[in-house]
C-alpha cells in the first residue's frame, strides 16, 4: 500500500520554499510553477510540479493522487506554467490509464522523492502499472 499524502507543516514549508524558486526559474530543470483557477471561487492557486517531457509532448503528473490542483485543472481545462520569466497557458487533456503508463514510468524514474507514493516499482509488470495509473492523474499539456 503506498504511503498516503499529507500536507504536513514540513511539506507546506517545503512548498513555500520551492514556489518562489520555481517562479524565478531557479528550481530543478523539470520544476515549474503550475497555476490554475479554483473550481468554485475562480481564485488562482499555484503549486510547484515536475514535468515529464518526451518526444510525445509535455505532461503534468499528480504523484499524490487527486489533489485540488488536479480537480481544478480538470474543471478549468487549462493551466498556466511558469518558470522564470516564461509563462504559458496550456490546455490539459487527461490520459487514459493505458496511455499514462509510459509517462508514469518515466516520472517514477526521474522522481525519487515521490516513489513511496507508488505501489509499483520500476520492474513491475505492465498490468501492475495499468492498475496503478488511475491513482496518479496524468495530463498532456498542449498549446491553446
Amino acid at each position: 500500500m503506498p504511503r498516503p499524502y499529507r500536507l504536513s507543516l514540513w511539506r507546506r514549508a517545503l512548498n513555500a520554499l520551492v514556489r518562489p524558486l520555481a517562479r524565478a526559474g531557479l528550481a530543478g530543470p523539470r520544476t515549474h510553477l503550475l497555476t490554475v483557477p479554483g473550481r468554485r471561487t475562480g481564485r488562482l492557486y499555484s503549486t510547484p510540479i515536475s514535468l515529464v517531457e518526451d518526444e510525445g509532448g509535455r505532461y503534468a503528473v499528480a504523484p499524490y493522487g487527486d489533489r485540488n490542483w488536479v480537480k481544478n485543472a480538470r474543471a478549468a481545462g487549462w493551466v498556466e506554467l511558469r518558470r522564470g520569466r516564461r509563462r504559458e497557458r496550456l490546455r490539459v487533456e487527461e490520459l487514459a490509464a493505458e496511455e499514462a503508463v509510459a509517462v508514469l514510468r518515466r516520472y517514477y524514474e526521474l522522481g525519487r522523492v515521490t516513489r513511496p507514493f507508488f505501489d509499483v516499482t520500476a520492474s513491475s509488470p505492465l498490468e501492475d502499472w495499468v492498475a496503478e495509473a488511475p491513482l496518479h492523474t496524468v495530463f498532456r499539456l498542449g498549446s491553446g
